[in-house]
């Protein structure tokens, strides 16, 4: 019995020593990419300072999520605290105390946004440039502007970070993009952006975003990485079970002007209507072509 206990005392401590390695192994991958240079060269693009551009930059920084996820006053916010993966906080990017304003030169936001590198060229936790990078130059120019004309606020954010399972998730779960610069073609320009318009090809410009949730292919499925406790994304096809062929046009419009159709409503911390209500008639026209234009799939076919 004595030597049974012996062997199995060996065995258990042998299977702890080796999840301990395993567990120090993912945490040194997850920091060695975390420490990661990138050898960017940024491209600056024309920043406008007419009313109508500012306006228009305020436009595109609601409807393209960066509100949600800095605040209507560019203040920063804890975005997601989840234990599991750590905390995702945003930057105040206003000049006032606490904010990246004033030591962030125009190159460093355009290495920000569009290849999610900060300026020691270490790469942004959760930062959405994978979509970003798409933005065109007049897009992104516009956005720029709106951000410099924003009055100070004073509030000081911690940096985004991992917790301890958060490290060891960034490496096995690689459907998760903790790092977004890894995924960005950073030695090439961004295609050159479609002409607005009701095409499916302009929709598809608008509707990058919408993969972060409903996956490559929009057909959804459960959100990797996301809290337990939130939905699966519907398929966004016009496959088995997606809603969007009974809505139409207009029914798509509408739910998106107000979070509410037919008897449904969404809701806004899992599916940010309130960011896309600010896009144009026209514009949601576009994302609906779009949508509509791609092969029905099976849902959860991400």
């Amino acid at each position: 019995m004595s030597n049974l206990l012996k062997w199995l005392g060996i065995g258990i401590g042998s299977l702890l020593g080796i999840v301990l390695v395993a567990v120090i192994g993912l945490y040194g991958m997850g920091q060695a990419r975390l420490n990661r240079k990138y050898a960017v060269s940024v491209k600056l693009v024309p920043i406008p300072v007419d009313a109508e551009s500012l306006a228009e930059g305020r436009r595109i920084f609601q409807y393209r999520g960066c509100e949600a996820c800095h605040g209507e006053d560019l203040q920063g916010l804890v975005y997601l605290d989840n234990p599991a993966i750590g905390k995702v906080i945003t930057p105040n990017l206003t000049t006032g105390k606490g904010g990246i304003g004033t030591s962030r030169t125009d190159e460093d936001l355009i290495r920000a946004i569009r290849h999610g590198i900060r300026p020691d060229r270490t790469p942004l936790l959760f930062m959405p440039s994978t979509e970003f990078y798409y933005l065109s130059d007049g897009d992104l120019g516009k956005v720029l502007a709106y951000i410099r004309s924003k009055p100070p606020v004073d509030n000081e954010m911690p940096p985004s970070k991992l917790s301890a399972t958060g490290f060891i998730v960034m490496n096995v779960a690689r459907t998760i993009s903790f790092l977004p610069a890894e995924y960005i073609p950073h030695d090439q320009d961004p295609p050159p952006p479609p002409e607005p318009g009701i095409t499916d090809e302009y929709g598809a410009y608008l509707s990058i975003s919408c993969k972060v949730c409903h996956g490559p292919n929009l057909s959804g499925g459960e959100i990797p990485g996301f809290p337990d406790e939130w939905p699966a994304a519907p398929n966004l096809t016009s496959g088995a079970g997606s809603r969007l062929p009974d809505w139409g046009e207009q029914g798509f419009i509408a739910i998106l002007r107000t979070g509410e159709n037919h008897g449904r409503k969404i809701n806004p911390n899992y599916m940010p209507w309130t960011s896309y209500r600010h896009m144009t008639d026209d514009e949601l026209r576009a994302v609906y072509a779009y949508l509509m234009s791609l092969p029905p799939m099976e849902f959860g076919n991400r």
